[in-house]
């Protein structure tokens, strides 16, 4: 047994894929993509962008290089 593993673009695409392979009777499962396949954390960025804001209006902090993530208040 062998596994191939198929990334379509769209649903017309997935849908010819699925066709094809009930043809020649072959098994076959499907996953969607989920929200937590999302390459950031929303809190995180969330963070981020809050602090960027802060900074445009001159508030700033100040950053030990020792202490990054403490720093920012992301521990």
């Amino acid at each position: 047994m062998e596994t191939i593993i198929i990334e379509s673009s769209d649903s017309i695409t997935t849908q010819k894929i699925k066709d094809f392979l009930k043809e020649l009777k072959v098994s076959y499962k499907t996953k969607a993509k989920k929200e937590k396949d999302k390459p950031y954390d929303p809190a995180f960025v969330k963070k981020i962008l809050e602090r960027a804001e802060r900074a445009k209006h001159g508030n700033t902090i100040k950053i030990d290089p020792k202490d990054i993530w403490g720093s920012l208040g992301l521990k």
